[in-house]
């Protein structure tokens, strides 16, 4: 039988003990079972256990990423009994580091990353790898402290620029909650007969349309792309698309949607081209499900932009 494991992450004083703290207090979570809190890293706040809604909690501190192995925590669980696990993730270790040391019987059932607004960006900007580290598996992703000043939409698209899946909400220093309605103002003209993407605003035209499909159906759009010639993709098609980067150099991937063209076999892998295709979408192993569908009405060669790379997060 496996064991429900509930994983917070984030970064120091970014609220994870409290949001621990209230989970615990509620009685819809709390009706009996055994649980033990796996603390890896030690905030201001400390738990108050008098205010669970049940008894049975247990803790364990980790303090250095070292200790934490499968081995000192299946010995811990020979000796002690529990029904399910809640970590508070240290945020300066890699999240690998703990997906290696789960025994094998403990199973993830929800990510949560809990995060200051109001120091976020920081984080972003001068410990990049890290923040995208926490940011790619969260099924949740809780923005506390904010206000009426908050850059929602600056949040919103560091997230979305990592983890398409995530859902997010922005608690307000009251304790009220704002869902995440963000639609973000886009730098090129969704109306236009021809919608064209700059070379800049490339990742950007490439992430709404990931997520917004339906919104391109049937609309027309002209950019500068990347030859890639690959197998994994039905004759008569190829991807034009650009290398993204995340967080750092090792961290660079392709980012391209299928583009069916009549004459696709002619151009060159890694040449350059400007492609104009109406938008339609189907589904391919390439999407992991639907995604957009370039039926191509113009191809010419082009020349490289004068920054190849695309930033996600600057």
């Amino acid at each position: 039988m496996s064991i429900p494991v509930y994983l917070f992450t984030g970064f120091l004083d970014g609220g994870k003990t409290t949001f621990i703290q209230e989970t615990l207090e509620d009685p819809g979570f709390c009706s009996g079972e055994k649980t033990l809190v796996l603390l890896c890293e030690e905030g201001e706040v400390e738990y108050d256990p008098q205010k669970f809604a049940e008894g049975g909690v247990q803790f364990l501190s980790v303090e250095d990423q070292s200790q934490l192995t499968t081995a000192f925590l299946k010995d811990y669980q020979k000796k002690h009994r529990f029904d399910r696990v809640l970590i508070e993730y240290n945020g300066m270790w890699p999240m690998q580091a703990l997906y290696d040391a789960l025994p094998r019987d403990w199973e993830i059932y929800q990510i949560i990353l809990v995060a200051d607004s109001t120091t976020f960006e920081s984080y972003l900007a001068n410990m990049r790898q890290l923040a995208v580290d926490k940011l790619q598996d969260p099924e949740m992703v809780i923005f506390n402290r904010c206000t009426d000043a908050t850059d929602k939409a600056v949040l919103h698209r560091a997230v979305r620029m990592v983890n398409r899946r995530a859902q997010m909400a922005f608690e307000r220093t009251d304790g009220s909650v704002d869902p995440d309605d963000i639609e973000e103002e886009l730098p090129f003209d969704l109306s236009a007969d021809v919608i064209d993407i700059a070379d800049e605003d490339y990742g950007l035209w490439y992430l709404d349309a990931a997520d917004n499909v339906e919104k391109y159906k049937g609309k027309t759009v002209r950019f500068k792309a990347y030859v890639c010639q690959t197998p994994r993709v039905p004759k008569g098609c190829f991807v034009p698309g650009r290398f993204g980067m995340t967080c750092c150099a090792e961290d660079i991937s392709f980012i391209g949607f299928i583009c069916e063209a009549g004459d696709a076999a002619r151009w060159k892998h890694r040449s350059w081209v400007t492609v104009t295709a109406r938008v339609d979408a189907k589904r391919h192993p390439i999407y992991e499900g639907v995604g957009p569908w370039l039926k191509a009405t113009h191809i010419e060669p082009a020349e490289p932009p004068q920054e190849e790379l695309v930033y996600f997060l600057r």
